[in-house]
């Protein structure tokens, strides 16, 4: 029988097993709620703040094509209504005022419409009340409109006499020798009432907390929730500077009140207008505290229940090796025999094993697939933008050589509108497949955003970029796709460290090379130079 001598022991307060046991599991189960919420919070974060920004962006777009059918058909009007007049110029006057009456009110386009003459005379007027026949024009825009003999659209203006928010549209009036002989002309009340106002003149924030803003070419704002900022100038806001460049898209931006607004923007083309949808990023931040608190509801009970069971486990777990620590402390002073295996005691510790094993593995599991979803876009299964940026900041350090294909599904837009989204989709997972075949197992494919792809081709020269670059695009353009029709890719190519080796000036130059291939007729592969596109 072997005989055990006593070991001194400190005085110091011990830790009991099953305190920490429990104090293990319970640290365990806080870190795999704290990295869920983490997690969850900063995913269901980006997606919400894309998924807003998307929507206004696309709300933006439909009132930008609303605003602009409503002034072609306008146009349309007043150029009928040229054509009638030059037509027919033995009309009286009384029978011109009953074609402009009509007009202004069958169309409820127009608050007023004017006839003049090339000297620029009233010959007729809609309504007749204004007074205005056989005066001559007075206003400089109407003066701009009949000197330039031209179709014309003014900036929105406050007329002195009436002390309105006015726009002015002219046609001009040919005989048919083709000599000018005045305009017809319409005249926007922009706050009175017209088809324009009805449509765009009560913006109102929705259910959602969403509402939009009408910005004249001037950044002259023209329509607003809160009419006491309605023509302010907001020029200088960078959201309508890319207004005013002729640019559409989404960004975040600053209210006139400094508030932190999700924006999205598109331009009129008839008329040099913006429309900013914008949503607050308060809104944001009580749905993801929303989801959070309802996280917490669900979670919170199970765990508790958890906790619980743990702690009785953990004192079960711990009976054995109390019977253990009794056993030592009586070694030393007398003879001592071991007692034999306990089936219970190996069963309980196997269990823990399996326990922590089991834990350790959902925690991996979880961990595993929220890394793939942080780098890996949802539809295509391609690489995401963020990874693709992180592989690339990676090759630039190393001084790799490498080239990038930065591709573009030509029309993808006319797709969407045409087919609709689901059809979309479907196009960007082919075109997403067609990618993978053509590139080599060690290089890297990503969706850079909307149709936008990207090809990180390791040790690849831009001949050899452009050998895999052409037979991705003349794959893409023979493949039978979802939509019957076919469809082509434009692609920029930049090497490093050819062209550059800083990460942003590749993605620039790329970028560059693949606008000049859209400008160039599309379905197009561009190289870029030294020295840029």
């Amino acid at each position: 029988m072997p005989v055990f001598h006593r070991f001194p022991t400190s005085q110091g307060k011990k830790i009991g097993l099953t305190t920490l046991l429990t104090g293990l599991v319970s640290l365990s189960i806080l870190l795999t709620l704290t990295i869920l919420l983490v997690a969850s919070y900063q995913s269901k974060k980006k997606s919400l703040i894309d998924t807003t920004l998307t929507l206004n962006y696309s709300s933006a777009s439909k009132m930008s094509q609303m605003i602009d059918s409503l002034f072609l058909s306008m146009r349309s009007s007043l150029r009928y209504s040229a054509t009638v007049l030059i037509d027919h110029p033995s009309r009286t006057q009384q029978e011109a005022i009953e074609h402009l009456e009509i007009l202004r009110k069958s169309g409820n386009y127009f608050n007023s419409l004017t006839v003049v003459d090339e000297t620029g005379t009233v010959r007729s007027v809609s309504p007749p009340s204004l007074g205005t026949v056989g005066q001559k024009l007075t206003t400089r825009e109407a003066q701009y409109a009949l000197a330039l003999k031209k179709p014309y659209i003014s900036s929105p203006y406050i007329s002195k006499k009436y002390k309105r928010l006015l726009l002015f549209m002219s046609e001009p009036i040919f005989d048919k020798d083709g000599q000018y002989r005045g305009f017809v002309g319409g005249t926007i009340y922009l706050q009175d009432h017209n088809i324009l106002n009805m449509i765009i003149g009560n913006p109102e924030i929705d259910t959602s907390g969403s509402s939009y803003s009408i910005v004249g070419s001037n950044g002259q704002l023209l329509f607003h929730p809160d009419k006491q900022q309605i023509g302010q100038n907001i020029q200088f806001n960078p959201v309508v500077r890319k207004l005013l460049a002729g640019n559409n898209g989404y960004d975040r931006m600053l209210s006139i009140n400094g508030d932190h607004l999700l924006a999205g923007y598109a331009q009129v083309p008839a008329n040099g207008w913006g429309v900013i949808v914008t949503s607050p990023m308060e809104l944001v931040y009580n749905e993801l505290h929303s989801q959070v608190r309802m996280m917490l509801l669900y979670l919170l009970p199970p765990s508790l229940f958890l906790l619980l069971v743990v702690i009785q486990l953990a004192h079960k777990l711990a009976r054995p090796f109390v019977h253990l620590a009794d056993l030592m402390s009586k070694m030393g002073s007398e003879r001592v025999e071991l007692p034999p295996d306990k089936h219970h005691w190996n069963r309980e510790a196997d269990l823990l094993t399996k326990a922590f094993r089991t834990a350790a593995k959902k925690i991996k599991e979880k961990t595993d697939r929220l890394t793939h979803e942080a780098t890996t876009d949802v539809l295509t299964g391609l690489a995401n933008r963020r990874s693709v940026e992180e592989i690339l900041q990676t090759w630039t350090k190393e001084k790799k050589n490498f080239s990038i294909l930065l591709l573009d599904i030509d029309h993808f837009k006319h797709v969407n509108d045409t087919f609709g989204h689901p059809v979309g989709d479907e196009v960007l997972k082919q075109f997403a497949e067609i990618m993978k075949s053509c590139v080599r197992k060690s290089d890297i494919c990503g969706r850079f955003g909307g149709e936008e792809f990207i090809a990180l081709l390791r040790s690849a020269s831009s001949t050899e970029a452009l050998s895999v670059a052409e037979k991705i695009r003349t794959q893409m353009e023979s493949s039978t796709n979802p939509t019957g029709q076919p469809i082509t890719v434009s692609v920029g190519i930049v090497s490093s460290p050819l062209h550059r080796d800083s990460a942003t000036q590749l993605i620039e130059l790329a970028d560059q090379a693949l606008y000049q291939a859209k400008e160039s007729g599309r379905n197009k592969v561009v190289i870029a130079n030294e020295k840029g596109c």
